[in-house]
């Protein structure tokens, strides 16, 4: 997917669908939350650059609060660094 093509494609989408590759969840939802921001440091106007991810994966089972953080940034590590300025995870293994 070109980088144009990606642009058109709403970000929270292109995060659920990272982290559903990376992590296989059961749950998950992404939440923009940048309309809170606006005006804020970290704001670039584009509406897109908050977010909460709630996410609950078998993967987390067994692993620390840091690791699986660690999980979700590496898998949106590009967007991260290029279009997400203030991310907020809630990572739980099922039944947790």
């Amino acid at each position: 997917m070109t980088d144009t093509a990606t642009a058109a494609i709403p970000l929270a989408d292109i995060i659920a669908d990272r982290l559903t590759a990376a992590l296989a969840p059961t749950h998950l939802q992404v939440v923009n939350d940048s309309h809170h921001h606006a005006g804020h440091m970290g704001d670039d106007g584009t509406g897109e650059s908050h977010f909460t991810v709630i996410v609950e994966s078998p993967a987390f089972a067994g692993q620390s609060r840091v690791a699986r953080q660690r999980a979700v940034n590496t898998a949106l590590a590009d967007l991260i660094a290029t279009r997400i300025h203030a991310l907020a995870i809630k990572a739980r293994a099922p039944g947790e």
